[in-house]
């Protein structure tokens, strides 16, 4: 345990760090040299490449002759490419999934590589692959499916065969498989185990995989968000229980800001999710691609929220990511440059309170907060205000920080600006408090209607017996027009086969200066419909009172407004 004292400094350009002794608390899970890396990259880049994708199928259905797989221009510098093209700092590629098929040299198969005309049989992806991000400069993870439908060990199996007599040699086949792809191919960072690996490869990782995060699985350092929707829960803890991360399959779910051990989450979603729902290519698909909107709305949920964004990419037949693919990669890209690349102002440093002065008024209405990770997840509440007019004013509250919290409100002309750290578990060490005036669209939602998070709810904020609660609604309800409030899970209890999210129940508006109930009425199940009518004098606030309980099975989620349209 040891003591620290500050001295306070005020630099030249007016950016003020209020700061105090304190013991440091000494027993907060930190993160290890792997997650700190793999968390610093922010966004990844899934590659998804199979015999589904001839089949123009999810899932490898064995129906295609082997002859027919020859992806003839499969370039991995044009992966790596892709991936930079919107910032991602590492490619994790599927070596083998359900279907048993291996893009590497292996003799444990005859379902592979080596038995398709690409390269008359002697192609190795893994090989040029690792080739590649040694080029450019990326990180390099692998899956490989603990389980192998040939095998009777079939989607969501761990790696467990049907046929207990086959189980030994089978782990034989999986231990020797795993250790090829980690010792063969350089440093690994990733390693992925989808949907949990209950086969004993411990001392495979330990040996060949030390620099690695580990997805699932009795080794498991990171989590599964638990939905492949691009969103994070908030608040974004990065600690849990020890005997839950043992379980193999902790989501977002079992997040404890108190927990004893670090694993934080990733958060995995198709690029082709523009209503639909496809981790392999197919043929006229593009339909499928989001649009930069959309995009942006999972950045904001997931990196905006402290998790690791792992957007997929999808080659077709002929081994290249699709020109169509590219491009929305690139304006994804470029949209984060825009808004984020250079703020306004930007300070740092270790305690209680940050302050950011201006030479003159700026319109703020967006801020970043990041910890300094090595030191662990401190904060656990906070206030960002505004200075104006002689006083301040709450522009955005919050809880978790962790590797990037992104806040935004409705513009506001501020003199200065100030984060305040009203809870934590230790004294906040703050890398990086940033203000932007960004003029692009904050989020929007499905179809263009832009969207709000209003509130938020973890396992065990509301429980099956009613709450009331408020909301002040004042700066989303400011326009003539409709607005819908729902709730939306965003993990959830896997093992609950009951009803999961939320109930509304007794709600009430105040608007206009009085309680307006001919504005607020139930259009669907657990969605409400708010209607504005008419402009007010701007002191009049707008406050949605309601009773809300949780359903049955534990969730995590958003309660979000949202402008509606026809």
């Amino acid at each position: 345990m040891t003591i620290r004292f500050l001295i306070l400094l005020i630099p030249a350009s007016c950016q003020f760090v209020f700061l105090f002794s304190q013991k440091d608390s000494g027993n907060l899970p930190l993160p290890d040299k792997a997650q700190l890396r793999w968390q610093q990259h922010e966004q990844i880049m899934f590659v998804c490449l199979d015999p589904c994708t001839w089949q123009g199928r999810e899932y490898d259905n064995h129906s295609l002759p082997l002859s027919r797989i020859n992806p003839e221009k499969l370039n991995t510098d044009q992966w790596c490419e892709a991936a930079l093209l919107w910032g991602a700092g590492e490619i994790l590629f599927v070596a083998k999934h359900t279907g048993g098929f291996c893009w590497w040299q292996t003799e444990t198969t005859d379902y592979g590589v080596k038995e398709i005309p690409w390269h008359d049989g002697q192609g190795d992806i893994l090989a040029d692959l690792s080739r590649s991000c040694a080029k450019y400069g990326l990180d390099l993870g692998i899956y490989v499916y603990p389980g192998d439908e040939q095998w009777g060990a079939g989607i969501g199996s761990g790696g467990i065969t049907k046929d207990p007599a086959r189980q030994e040699e089978y782990n034989k086949i999986y231990r020797k498989q795993l250790t090829e792809v980690l010792s063969r191919y350089g440093t690994i960072r990733e390693v992925w185990f989808d949907g949990n690996c209950n086969i004993p490869v411990g001392d495979i990782l330990k040996q060949y995989a030390p620099h690695a995060v580990i997805f699932q699985g009795e080794s498991a350092t990171i989590r599964w968000v638990g939905n492949e929707d691009g969103v994070a829960p908030y608040p974004n803890w990065y600690t849990l229980s020890r005997s839950d991360l043992a379980t193999g399959t902790a989501t977002a779910l079992q997040s404890d800001p108190y927990g004893d051990a670090y694993a934080p989450v990733e958060v995995d979603v198709p690029l082709l999710k523009n209503k639909g729902h496809k981790w392999f290519w197919a043929p006229n698909t593009d339909h499928l691609l989001p649009d930069i909107d959309r995009l942006m709305e999972i950045y904001y949920k997931s990196v905006g929220r402290g998790a690791v964004l792992l957007l997929n990419s999808t080659p077709d037949t002929t081994g290249l990511i699709p020109d169509t693919h590219l491009i929305v990669y690139q304006k994804f890209g470029e949209e984060i440059r825009k808004r984020f690349a250079v703020p306004l102002a930007k300070t740092g440093g270790r305690g209680k309170s940050l302050e950011i002065c201006f030479e003159k008024t700026e319109n703020l209405n967006h801020i970043i907060l990041q910890e300094d990770l090595a030191r662990g997840q401190r904060v656990l509440e906070y206030s960002v205000e505004g200075f104006s007019q002689g006083k301040w004013t709450e522009l955005s509250r919050g809880s978790s920080v962790g590797n990037k919290k992104i806040d935004y409100f409705a513009a506001k002309p501020v003199d200065k600006v100030r984060v305040t750290f009203l809870k934590y578990k230790d004294t906040p060490e703050i890398e990086n408090f940033a203000v932007y005036k960004i003029s692009s669209n904050i989020e929007s939602g499905e179809g263009g209607r832009i969207s709000h998070v209003i509130g938020n709810w973890q396992a065990g904020t509301y429980n099956e017996e009613w709450e009331q609660v408020s909301f002040d609604l004042t700066q989303f309800v400011n326009d003539i027009g409709q607005y819908e409030i729902y709730y939306s899970p965003v993990a959830r209890d896997l093992n609950c086969q009951g009803q999961t999210g939320l109930e509304f129940s007794g709600w009430q508006l105040e608007m206009y200066g009085r309680i307006a109930p001919e504005s607020i009425r139930m259009i669907e199940n657990d969605k409400l419909l708010l209607t504005r009518s008419q402009q007010t004098q701007d002191e009049f606030p707008t406050i949605l009172r309601i009773k809300i309980r949780s359903k049955p099975c534990r969730s995590a989620g958003d309660i979000i407004i949202q402008r509606h349209t026809y």
